[in-house]
């Protein structure tokens, strides 16, 4: 047999720069959107159950605390309110409500470049949380989280191609009024970074301040509802069995205005949430399944991510913790769930306990990052940067999380088998008569870059070679490209005209 041998144009220095190019984004091994689905810790007939125990749990207890709104549109939709104040849901009224629910959504972002389809078991992997503390590394202590620090977050992660969104993962600390706190979460997040947004709103009294900068920020209302670029975060309900009654007014306010929603429960198990992890599954879907109903009972269709986020409590001190496998385990059940429901899903991972970025906080970031996306959830809140059981977050940490999670997503796309791949043509060319190993196989270097993934930040030299380099340091690489790429101007940033408006409308605390 004669094997064509492909002559490559160009010298080695050319193929080396064609390969240093940076990938168009289908070509790259890992991007957003890859499909996972294939870890499975429940069962089909587990899965079943845990649908007719959360069933039976919305016509048997129900949920207390719904604003009289609420209440009205559920009731006519046909749900009983009860002598004890409790609505609850016949299985009827569930099963004609997730007919009504949207599926397959996009979250847009301000550029449509960074726009993400929810469907089927596509992934996605940002950041989330309310952290009330910034990590500051280099002297290893905790402080208050500013605008500033939000805005710095946005602007990294707008520049990390394995953070495929941004949901606010701080609290401007040093905004003291509430409003002025939504306000300048909103302008920080979105003068930040061109990837979509989630931010919550503390009172409904917020929601039209907010929709007005948002609406000149797309140029409109119709442009606005066109492509929503941000999302609410809405915790509707307080765990356990009950709606929060304020949340669920931002909710409604937010639908009004063409602002998909987050449905958020964040039940903790052996606290506000059964200890099994069954059980937490089984209340969180419970909760969600009610939040389907409000919504589509309000607007049929209206976007809306079933967020099961029950979290893990440390029994022996029942404080929260993110960096378990336990949280990793019911992530994973979670996402099924979504899957099953065949609703767009979000829940919580790569919640570190640790307070720093450690080795504890790199397993406890890596496992349940890696589950949850194999589990094929599409959206991983909380995915980069948290620290401390969600309390810090670290602008390092989010850097070394693009490595992380280029890895996760690799893990994800999982392996193909082809002709190609199956390589026995290459086998039979290098062990028979040829060099006897693949280094300088056509094959070996076409794939290089897009079946293989490089950290931008780990270091696989050898010891002698990191030595040799003065034993670069993890966290010290983290913050100098912290500031390389916080020294230069925002990509994302609004135009000088636009941010005079802003500025004159809105109490906006950073410097412009």
């Amino acid at each position: 047999m004669h094997h064509h041998v492909s002559r490559r144009s160009g010298g080695r220095a050319a193929r080396h720069a064609a390969r240093s190019a940076p990938l168009p984004c289908a070509m790259r091994p890992v991007r957003g959107g890859l499909p996972g689905g294939t870890f499975n810790p429940l069962t089909a007939d587990e899965i079943t159950r845990i649908h007719h125990a959360a069933l039976d749990a919305l016509e048997q207890i129900g949920l207390a605390d719904a604003p009289a709104s609420g209440v009205t549109a559920m009731v006519a939709a046909g749900a009983r309110e009860g002598e004890d104040g409790r609505l609850r849901f016949p299985r009827a009224l569930v099963e004609d409500m997730l007919a009504k629910a949207a599926r397959d959504i996009t979250l847009h972002g301000r550029d449509p470049a960074h726009d993400l389809l929810l469907s089927g078991t596509r992934v996605h992997y940002g950041t989330a949380g309310a952290a009330v503390h910034m990590v500051d590394v280099k002297d290893r202590s905790y402080r208050d989280s500013t605008v500033q620090d939000l805005h710095d977050a946005a602007r990294i992660a707008d520049r990390l191609d394995n953070v495929h969104f941004v949901q606010r993962p701080m609290v401007c600390r040093d905004v003291l009024d509430n409003y002025e706190m939504d306000i300048n979460t909103l302008y920080a997040c979105c003068s930040g970074t061109a990837k979509h947004v989630g931010t919550s709103f503390v009172e409904v009294a917020h929601v039209p301040g907010c929709m007005d900068m948002l609406h000149m920020i797309a140029g409109g209302d119709a442009a606005w509802r066109a492509r929503p670029f941000v999302s609410n975060s809405n915790c509707f309900v307080v765990p356990p069995m009950k709606f929060a009654t304020e949340s669920c007014l931002v909710m409604e306010a937010c639908i009004r205005a063409g602002m998909p929603v987050l449905l958020l429960s964040a039940g903790q198990a052996g606290a506000t949430a059964p200890a099994p992890i069954a059980g937490a599954i089984v209340q969180a879907v419970a909760e969600c399944l009610a939040g389907v109903v409000y919504v589509n009972a309000l607007a049929p269709g209206h976007p809306a991510i079933f967020g099961t986020w029950p979290f893990v409590s440390d029994l022996r001190s029942g404080a929260m913790s993110g960096g378990s496998g336990e949280q990793a385990l019911l992530t994973a059940g979670c996402a099924q769930m979504h899957r099953f429901y065949g609703l767009p899903g979000g829940a919580a991972a790569g919640i570190a306990d640790s307070k720093l970025p450690d080795m504890q906080a790199g397993w406890e970031q890596g496992i349940s990052n890696v589950m949850a996306g194999l589990a094929g959830l599409n959206m991983v809140y909380e995915a980069a940067g948290m620290h401390g059981s969600l309390l810090g977050f670290c602008h390092e940490s989010l850097i070394l999380a693009d490595d992380l999670l280029g890895q996760a997503l690799r893990c994800v796309r999982g392996i193909e088998v082809n002709d190609d791949s199956l390589s026995l043509e290459v086998m039979r060319a290098v062990c028979m008569g040829g060099p006897g190993h693949y280094l300088g196989q056509d094959q070996t270097l076409e794939l290089m870059q897009t079946e293989y993934v490089y950290p931008a930040l780990a270091n696989r030299s050898s010891p002698k070679e990191w030595q040799e380099k003065g034993r670069p340091e993890l966290i010290e690489a983290a913050t100098a490209r912290k500031e390389q790429i916080l020294s230069g101007p925002a990509p994302a940033r609004f135009d000088p005209a636009l941010d005079a408006r802003l500025r004159e409308a809105f109490r906006i605390h950073l410097a412009p």
